[in-house]
């Protein structure tokens, strides 16, 4: 049995959300920053009108995973001290995996106007598909395959053997 209570856990949950957000941002960030100058580039104009559609819409899919990325902290400045914690854990995890599903479908499509200056079309299609799903795949199902159990929740105690126990209460005397 874990020694977390209801609200340490719930504060737990919210610093973890938290300190993924900060990891998955920064990425969003510059790939955002690198789509936003391409315009400007000299290369620009002989993008295709297929190409400046696909381009289109992998800015407006990176806009909006940064913005669902970044929302979780918004709403905990917004919602400070209202009591709203849990659900606001909840809300943010939603927002973590749409935000992270976007951002694979943006990824996917920057790779697909990429290969398709580079490459031409037929290639972009197969490097983008492939690459998307290897995205959804190692960031969507791969998690669906670790074993779980019901009374683990996401806590400190994961092995609840009796080896576990005792590695514990020396690791807290030692």
């Amino acid at each position: 049995m874990t020694d977390e209570d209801r609200g340490e856990r719930i504060n737990r949950e919210l610093l973890e959300l938290l300190n993924e957000l900060r990891v998955a941002l920064p990425g969003v960030q510059v790939l955002l920053a690198f789509l936003l100058i391409v315009p400007f580039q000299e290369g620009f104009s002989r993008l295709d009108a297929g190409d400046r559609r696909v381009y289109f819409t992998a800015v407006v899919l990176t806009v909006l995973s940064s913005a669902l990325f970044m929302a979780p902290t918004a709403h905990h400045r917004m919602l400070f001290r209202k009591r709203t914690k849990e659900a606001m854990v909840k809300a943010a995890n939603v927002f973590a995996l749409v935000g992270a599903f976007l951002l694979a479908l943006a990824l996917a499509a920057t790779v697909y106007v990429i290969t398709s200056v580079v490459y031409g079309d037929g290639p972009a299609v197969w490097w983008a598909g492939g690459l998307g799903g290897f995205m959804a795949l190692l960031w969507f199902v791969v998690p669906l395959l670790f074993p779980t159990r019901a009374e683990d929740g996401d806590g400190p105690a994961l092995d609840r053997s009796a080896g576990a126990a005792d590695d514990r209460k020396g690791a807290r005397s030692g």
